[in-house]
């Protein structure tokens, strides 16, 4: 123990690992707190303790772990990752350190009711059933008409996500859904059927500090049909605050996440714009995943990870400029490219032509020469990323647009008699 005073991040894979950083920088230590026994396989590559001054093994005993983070000074308790938002919570609410309360934390992890929460506090919602059986989804599914996405109540990225045109579909994603094991390692507890909202879709990340909330950045998807998975996410691209949209989505995310009790600390949440007005596909209480707090800075000034770290070290700092637009207005964007074939990866031909685009910043390798190259089927499994910005939109725009195009068959070589 140095003596520092501590923040606990519950869960600190993925993203969370920067967060640590970013504290120890601020002259805090960070204690690791996991909340389960066994650490869920999608994140076990994800571990690294080198990073946290402890790591606390949560066994069930809330008292007991609030006591060890009694010896650590600890200042602040911090969801890393998607489940651990209610242990997060109770850990706060343990404590008295500054946190969201546990009377919605069930709404704030569990889609449906998170949805049913923020249409009762008066906001505009997607249509939706928590499917009992298949004969009700059936039913509803023909009544609403059009197409839905059924979906698990409990999960992260697109897990178990179907989009689904008919009743017939619709049932049998719920059957396949019904009864398997998450990402998190854990039998689905239920499903949800939601009406597929026609728009674009955005993100807004936000930091919290009583109840006053800050947009550090907003993100607009794109998406394509690709491998036979409908919507995948295959890049986001910044949106400034002088598009029209964007004060739009700040009101409306502000408004769920009054809604939702969320009074510190970061959350992601993700809206479709609508031709009725934004509607809230869902909210995690946490921060936003992949490397996407780097390109805020280049876009912004700021990032949802070094506001968080203000918001718990230095509130009134917080807070003095809570409302104040961005300090800058750049532009940028990420590609998560989609690999088409299978087989034990040989090179990239053309990753030359990307890493000399004008706006080309750096890119996340997930699958290097010589590794087992798999068909992208799902958000978050990409061979690999690229970053882009440019104080210019449109420059970023085509750079992304030329990655899209170098993507396919051309883009990957994998060693004969490997191909998918």
């Amino acid at each position: 123990m140095t003596g520092r005073p501590a923040v606990a991040v519950v869960d600190g894979f993925g993203s969370a690992a920067r967060l640590a950083k970013a504290f120890d920088a601020a002259g805090h230590d960070c204690v690791r707190v996991q909340s389960t026994v066994d650490i869920p396989a999608h994140y076990r590559n994800e571990l690294d303790l080198g990073l946290y001054a402890d790591n606390l093994v949560h066994t069930g005993d809330i008292d007991a772990t609030a006591a060890r983070l009694a010896e650590h000074r600890t200042i602040a308790v911090i969801a890393g990752a998607e489940q651990g938002v209610e242990l997060t919570d109770a850990l706060c609410e343990a404590t008295g350190l500054p946190g969201n309360g546990t009377a919605l934390s069930h709404a704030r992890r569990t889609k449906d009711v998170q949805t049913r929460t923020v249409a009762a506090a008066g906001l505009p919602t997607a249509r939706q059933l928590t499917v009992e059986d298949a004969a009700q989804l059936r039913e509803w599914h023909t009544r609403l008409g059009g197409r839905v996405v059924v979906k698990p109540v409990r999960s992260a990225r697109n897990d178990g996500v179907s989009v689904c045109d008919d009743p017939s579909e619709s049932v049998a994603a719920y059957e396949r859904i019904r009864d398997a094991v998450n990402d998190f390692g854990l039998r689905n507890e239920g499903v949800v059927a939601q009406e597929y909202l026609i728009g674009t879709e955005f993100v807004v990340n936000t930091v919290s500090r009583d109840g006053r909330h800050r947009v550090t950045d907003t993100w607009r998807y794109q998406k394509i049909d690709v491998n036979g998975v409908r919507d995948r996410i295959n890049g986001i691209l910044s949106l400034p605050p002088s598009d029209p949209r964007w004060s739009r989505l700040r009101e409306y995310a502000f408004s769920v996440l009054d809604a939702l009790g969320i009074t510190h600390g970061p959350a992601h949440l993700e809206i479709i714009m609508t031709s009725g007005g934004p509607r809230l596909v869902e909210l995690g209480a946490r921060l936003c995943g992949a490397d996407v707090a780097r390109y805020a800075v280049l876009v912004t000034g700021e990032s949802q990870i070094g506001r968080t770290v203000q918001a718990y070290t230095a509130p009134e700092a917080f807070l003095a400029d809570v409302d104040s637009p961005y300090g800058r207005d750049g532009h940028a964007a990420m590609a998560f490219l989609a690999s088409p074939l299978e087989g034990r990866l040989r090179s990239y031909p053309l990753l030359g032509n990307v890493e000399r685009l004008e706006s080309f910043q750096g890119m996340a390798l997930r699958v290097t020469p010589g590794q087992r190259l798999r068909r992208t089927v799902d958000d978050g499994s990409e061979p690999l990323a690229v970053g882009l910005a440019h104080a210019e939109a449109a420059t970023v725009e085509k750079d992304f647009q030329t990655v899209c195009y170098l993507d396919g068959h051309g883009f990957y070589e994998v060693e004969q008699g490997h191909h998918g």
